[in-house]
């Protein structure tokens, strides 16, 4: 085939339209003009969206530092969406036939932890009741498990408080015994003084017997020499039995001395006993003054964990799209009319070879 017969069956191609343009040309108007008018007819659709956090709690790692959990993964949450799984609760909670219930679409923003969920609706209100509606039993459901997490941690909380009011009443009743001790040493302590103080007359006592038992002996010695010159003997008597009743008084003040150092021996070593039950006892005060320290640690901690738990929660409230999203009146005229001429393009072109093959006939 040559540029000549190409060149001929272009320009017969061409009378063929030229032939028929009309036949082209109208039923594509016509077909414009009805898409226009049937698409300018049709109510606009508006998308409503709304964007939801689902609820996450707070773990400690191994390495002891706090990391978010979601309480369910948020490509689950748009899978149970988009399978319809909350329809029929919306749809009876506002009052609506199933078949009247706007298509619901969900997603899991890429990168983030949100979920996107979406409508198509001719009345905004409406759609904006239903996104809320679903995520009013989503919150129900995710809230759940957080409500248990919740639960938990102030169950943890109440033991932790307890434990602290236990130790205090403990740490009380050892500052009672520490001061019933120090009561105890206070008393002794009075006692060893006492003791001391007659430990002291006893001492001045055995002195004075000890100068007259000397002083005595001294006259009995005295008489003794004067016995050899004639002396009275019941002199010498009355001597002698004055020095024997000193000295039992000395002894007997001696065996009192030597109690007395014994009982403030008994004493000293009891304030002794005392003074390290005293220390016994500070030691184990500080010892449950650091468990409360703990303790109250771990509470600020489980607090600090309840803070930073999150109810599931709209990020972004349902709205509407600023213009309709349907129908796209300007595409469905272009489609109409480039279909519309494809079509009538095609019917022309059959026309003519039939036209022809009746002609051969």
């Amino acid at each position: 085939m040559n540029e000549y017969d190409n060149e001929r069956e272009l320009i017969d191609y061409l009378n063929v339209l030229w032939k028929r343009k009309w036949l082209i040309i109208i039923p594509t108007f016509l077909c414009v003009i009805i898409a226009g008018v049937y698409s300018f007819r049709l109510p606009p659709v508006w998308e409503i969206d709304a964007i939801i956090q689902p609820s996450k709690f707070l773990i400690q790692t191994a390495g002891g530092k706090l990391e978010e959990i979601f309480v369910a993964d948020p490509k689950q949450i748009a899978g149970q969406i988009n399978e319809e799984s909350y329809d029929h609760l919306i749809a009876a909670e506002l009052n609506l036939d199933i078949r009247e219930l706007p298509k619901l679409k969900a997603e899991n923003l890429k990168d983030t932890k949100l979920v996107r969920i979406s409508t198509k609706e001719n009345n905004i209100e409406k759609g904006k009741l239903v996104l809320s509606s679903l995520f009013n039993y989503l919150k129900k459901d995710l809230d759940k498990k957080v409500d248990v997490e919740i639960n938990g941690i102030d169950i943890n909380i109440a033991n932790h408080e307890n434990v602290i009011k236990k130790k205090n009443l403990y740490i009380q009743s050892k500052k009672i015994e520490k001061s019933t001790l120090k009561q105890k040493i206070l008393s002794t302590q009075n006692k060893l003084k006492i003791s001391e103080e007659r430990f002291k007359n006893i001492m001045e006592e055995m002195k004075a017997a000890k100068e007259r038992i000397d002083e005595l002996e001294k006259h009995l010695k005295k008489a003794l020499a004067e016995k050899k010159e004639g002396s009275d003997a019941v002199g010498l008597l009355l001597y002698s039995n004055e020095v024997q009743h000193n000295l039992r008084y000395y002894n007997t003040l001696d065996e009192k001395l030597s109690n007395e150092k014994i009982t403030q021996e008994n004493l000293r070593m009891l304030i002794n006993e005392k003074e390290k039950d005293i220390k016994q006892l500070d030691t184990q005060i500080e010892i449950l003054k650091n468990e409360i320290e703990d303790t109250k640690n771990q509470i600020d901690f489980l607090n600090e964990k309840r803070a930073r738990i999150d109810y599931s929660k709209l990020i972004k409230e349902p709205t509407s799209s600023l213009s309709p999203v349907s129908p796209k009146k300007k595409r469905n005229v272009m489609l109409a009319g480039i279909l519309s001429l494809m079509i009538f393009t095609m019917l022309a072109f059959f026309l003519e070879y039939l036209e022809k093959q009746k002609l051969k006939g």
